[in-house]
C-alpha cells in the first residue's frame, strides 16, 4: 500500500500541471486494479496497512471518483481560479482516504478518518457557488466533529482493556450491561452520523448545495462511504452488544429512507434532490450492516461503489447543466431534450442506475439487502416496497420533469455536450454496467 501512497504524494509535486495529475490518476486506478487478483483475506501488509477486498473496493473507487472529479473541474483551470490549489487539496484528501482504507490500527483509522475533513471543508469554502457555502462548512464541521470524539474515547478505552488496537486483534465486548452499551452507542455514533443516519443528516444536503462539482461529487462518491466502512470494521468488536439494537438501526434506516423519499418528491433544486436520494439509499445500507449477515455485508458494499459512481455521474450532470443554463431549478430548467438531447441519454442510464434497475450494481447489491432484511424480519417487507417504490418515483420525476416541458426561453443556443463530459459519464457507467459480470471481485467471495 505504501507504494501508491508515495505515488500520490509525488503527484503533489506537479500540481501546476493540470493533464499529468488527471493522467497518473488513471494509471493509478489501472494498476490498482490488477491487484484484484489475490485469493488472500488479507494483503499488502507492512507499515500497519494492509487491505481485504473491503478496503480494495473502497480505495479503487477513491483513486477513480478523484480522477473523475479533477475532469469535470475543467472552469477552474480555464478560469485560473486558483487551480494549483484546487488539486493540491484533492490530492491530499486521496491520500487521507487512501491512508483510512487501509490502516490496521484503530487510532490511526480514527485520525485518517476525520483528516478527510480538512480538505473537503476547504474545498466547500474555496471553491463553493453561494455565500451560505460558511454556514453549510461549518454544519458539516461540527456535525461529524460532534459526534466523532466519543468515539476516540472508546478508542482509548479499548485499547486501556485489551492493550491492542489492531484490527481483527483489538479487546471485544461480551457483556450487556449500561457501560458496554454507551460503549456501543457512542463508537457507533460517528460512523451513523458520517453515514449519514436519518435525523442526522441536516449537513449533508447544505453541503451539497453548497460545493462545486468536486466537493458534491467526492461527497456522494467516497465520503458517505467512511460512515459504511467505520460500522463494518467496528461492529465486530459490539457484536454481543448490537443484537439488541438491531431493530432500532433497521427500523430507523428504513423510516427514514422512506420519510427522505418523499422529501424527494417536493423538492426542486435538482443537487438538492440528488443529495437527498442519497440519504435514501444510505437508510437501505444502514439496515443491511446492522443485520451482520454475510448477504447484508456484501450487498451493502456493492451498494455503497454502485451509488458512489451512480450518485457523482448525477452531480457531473447536474453541474453540467447548471453552467450552460446557470440554474439548478428544475421549474426552470426543463425542456432539456430540445437542446441538449445527446446528454438525455445519460440522464436516462444514470437514473435508472439511481433506481436500482438491472443491470447495475444497485440492482445487484438491493437483492442482496433484501434477502438480508427480509431473513431477519419479514415485518421489513412492508418499508423495503415502500422505499424501492417511492426510489424509483422520484428518479422518475427528477427525469421528466428535467427532460422534457418547455425549455428556458431565454436560452437561446448553448453546446449539447463536449467528447470530454461524454468520457466523464462514460467512466462513470461503464463500471456499473461491467463490475455486475464479475460481482465477486467486489465481494468477500473466494
Amino acid at each position: 500500500m505504501l507504494k501508491f501512497l508515495i505515488a500520490t504524494a509525488v503527484l503533489m509535486m506537479f500540481a501546476s500541471m493540470w493533464e499529468v495529475v488527471q493522467f497518473f490518476l488513471f494509471v493509478l486506478s489501472f494498476v490498482f486494479f490488477l491487484k484484484c487478483s489475490h485469493d488472500f483475506f488479507l494483503c499488502g501488509l507492512g507499515y500497519m496497512m494492509g487491505m481485504d477486498y473491503l478496503s480494495f473496493a473502497l480505495i479503487l473507487l477513491s483513486i477513480r471518483v478523484v480522477g473523475l472529479m479533477i475532469c469535470s473541474s475543467q472552469k477552474i483551470k480555464k478560469n485560473e481560479y486558483f487551480s494549483g490549489g484546487f488539486l493540491l487539496v484533492n490530492l491530499f484528501l486521496l491520500i487521507c482516504l487512501l491512508l483510512t482504507f487501509s490502516v490496521m490500527n484503530y487510532l490511526f483509522f480514527y485520525i485518517s478518518f476525520e483528516s478527510s475533513l480538512i480538505p473537503t471543508l476547504i474545498l466547500i469554502l474555496g471553491w463553493g457557488y453561494q455565500p451560505e457555502r460558511v454556514q453549510a462548512g461549518l454544519y458539516m464541521l461540527f456535525y461529524t466533529l460532534f459526534a466523532s470524539l466519543p468515539l476516540l474515547i472508546c478508542i482509548f478505552m479499548l485499547y486501556n482493556a485489551g492493550g491492542s488496537l489492531i484490527i481483527g486483534m483489538s479487546y471485544k465486548i461480551m457483556e450487556l450491561n449500561f457501560e458496554s452499551m454507551l460503549w456501543y452507542v457512542s463508537s457507533m455514533f460517528a460512523s451513523l452520523v458520517k453515514l449519514p443516519m436519518y435525523l442526522f443528516h441536516i449537513w449533508l444536503p447544505k453541503a451539497h448545495v453548497e460545493a462545486p462539482v468536486a466537493g458534491s461529487m467526492i461527497l456522494a462518491g467516497v465520503l458517505l462511504k467512511l460512515g459504511g466502512y467505520g460500522i463494518i470494521r467496528i461492529l465486530p468488536l459490539f457484536s454481543f452488544v448490537n443484537k439488541s439494537f438491531v431493530w432500532l438501526w433497521v427500523s430507523l434506516g428504513i423510516v427514514g429512507g422512506v420519510l427522505v423519499s418523499l422529501m424527494c418528491l417536493r423538492e426542486v433544486d435538482i443537487k438538492s434532490l440528488i443529495a437527498y436520494s442519497s440519504v435514501a439509499h444510505m437508510g437501505m445500507v444502514l439496515g443491511g450492516l446492522m443485520t451482520s449477515s454475510w448477504w447484508g455485508m456484501t450487498g451493502s458494499l456493492v451498494v455503497m461503489v454502485g451509488h458512489g459512481l451512480c450518485s457523482s455521474g448525477l452531480f457531473c450532470l447536474a453541474n453540467m447543466v447548471y453552467e450552460r443554463i446557470g440554474t439548478r431549478s428544475m421549474l426552470i430548467g426543463k425542456g432539456l431534450l430540445s437542446f441538449m438531447p445527446s446528454m438525455g441519454f445519460w440522464w436516462f442510464l444514470l437514473s435508472i442506475g439511481n433506481m436500482g434497475a438491472p443491470p447495475t450494481l444497485n440492482f445487484a447489491g438491493e437483492v442482496q439487502i433484501l434477502c438480508s432484511l427480509i431473513g431477519w424480519s419479514k415485518i421489513t417487507m412492508i418499508g423495503l416496497g415502500m422505499l424501492l417504490f417511492l426510489s424509483a418515483s422520484y428518479t422518475i420525476y427528477m427525469y421528466s420533469i428535467s427532460q422534457h416541458g418547455l425549455f428556458y426561453s431565454l436560452l437561446f443556443s448553448c453546446s449539447p455536450g463536449k467528447i470530454r463530459e461524454f468520457l466523464i459519464l462514460l467512466l462513470h457507467r461503464l463500471p456499473l454496467n461491467i463490475l455486475i459480470v464479475k460481482i465477486s471481485a467486489l465481494t468477500f467471495m473466494p
